[in-house]
């Protein structure tokens, strides 16, 4: 029998509203930020600031009126600052404070979120098809959500794959960092390439490096040649839109990626089974996939919250849209992984000892001596 008291009772309740609450603000900050940041907003205040509703309007093509409201809504959610809050509507003048341009702003940093906002704008746009997925047990195939989701996530990543995957990650594995710095060239495969920045950064950091990006998400595949495009890297980064499976590629690599997709697959044995196939003798295969925690617990880890999150509304959904499916979703744990590594055929997986609050990197061996 239950003996909570209705006091307690009460309290639980009440804790309960303030925490929806909460986070009906959080989705308003995060929705009201995609806005800022896709029309401009934040990037025209970090210029010109402080500046008023009609300025800024000015500045970025906008109708004045939403743009008041939405100057107001930020002020009174802590996210912008005003400067003469007395004055007429109009005349209010606005800023960004300098703390928060680092994180809305500066798309160099390490810090810069923004991104973030239109991933979550990406992952509740095929919200009736999720309804639909949760009651027929099928799936969401990724191009239904959008560019929002695909160009979120591939911002979101850029700046780690620019600064620390060429300069701190692949470094910390002597071997692989060897090999890349030496000759002959040393060639790339690059398995779920989605944007192209992590191609991108090794080839900037590793000059003679030759990279494939392999996707087989055609917007994808898109948006990686731009980014390689405006890189200037054309000659030595080249994304592909095909399965890596072919036979003809056996055996062509010295180091095989797969950067924060092997949970979005129906089949990652198999895809951990054609990356085995890629590389060539005494090559390596590098997997990077969420810091979740070893086992399910009812606090989950630092970012469980999070990974949980997203594998309710995308990677579960997306994972299944292609069938028959181990059904992973995005909290996939190092077991797991090691289980498919075994069942790929890799004889051991090395958990690397690189620090990062997002992701866990993994080394499967391809040799065992």
């Amino acid at each position: 029998m239950n003996h909570t008291s209705s006091d307690a009772i009460e309290k639980d309740r009440d804790r309960f509203v303030e925490r929806l609450l909460k986070s009906t603000a959080g989705a308003f900050d995060i929705f009201t930020i995609y806005l800022g940041d896709r029309l401009g907003f934040y990037r025209a205040l970090s210029a010109h600031g402080p500046i008023t509703s009609e300025e800024l309007a000015s500045h970025t093509g906008t109708y004045e009126r939403y743009v008041r409201e939405w100057l107001e809504q930020q002020t009174v959610a802590g996210i912008l600052k005003v400067e003469d809050e007395a004055a007429a509507a109009r005349s209010r003048r606005y800023r960004l404070p300098a703390g928060h341009r680092e994180v809305l702003v500066d798309r160099d940093s390490l810090n810069y979120l923004a991104p973030l906002a239109q991933m979550v704008a990406g992952a509740v746009r095929p919200m009736h098809q999720v309804l639909k997925a949760y009651r027929s047990g099928k799936g969401v195939p990724y191009p239904y959500y959008g560019a929002e989701f695909r160009e979120g996530q591939a911002a979101m990543n850029r700046t780690m794959f620019l600064r620390q995957l060429g300069t701190e990650w692949l470094p910390s594995i002597p071997d692989v960092h060897r090999r890349l710095m030496a000759d002959p060239p040393a060639r790339v495969a690059d398995i779920g390439c989605g944007g192209g920045w992590s191609g991108i950064g090794m080839a900037q950091a590793y000059p003679k490096v030759q990279v494939d990006g392999y996707d087989l998400d055609e917007a994808s595949v898109e948006l990686a040649r731009g980014n390689v495009a405006d890189a200037g890297l054309e000659e030595r980064v080249r994304i592909h839109h095909r399965d890596a499976a072919d036979p003809s590629l056996r055996g062509r690599y010295d180091l095989v990626t797969a950067f924060e997709c092997v949970h979005d697959m129906a089949d990652p044995v198999g895809a951990l089974r054609t990356m085995l196939s890629l590389a060539r003798d005494g090559g390596s295969v590098m997997v990077m996939d969420e810091r979740v925690g070893d086992r399910f617990t009812a606090r989950g880890n630092e970012v469980e919250w999070m990974m949980y999150g997203w594998s309710v509304l995308h990677c579960l959904p997306v994972g299944k849209a292609d069938g028959p499916s181990v059904e992973t979703g995005t909290v996939m744990r190092p077991e797991t992984l090691k289980q498919y590594a075994a069942e790929a055929g890799f004889c051991d997986t090395e958990i690397l000892p690189i620090d990062n609050f997002f992701f866990r990197f993994y080394r499967l061996k391809v040799l065992c001596r």
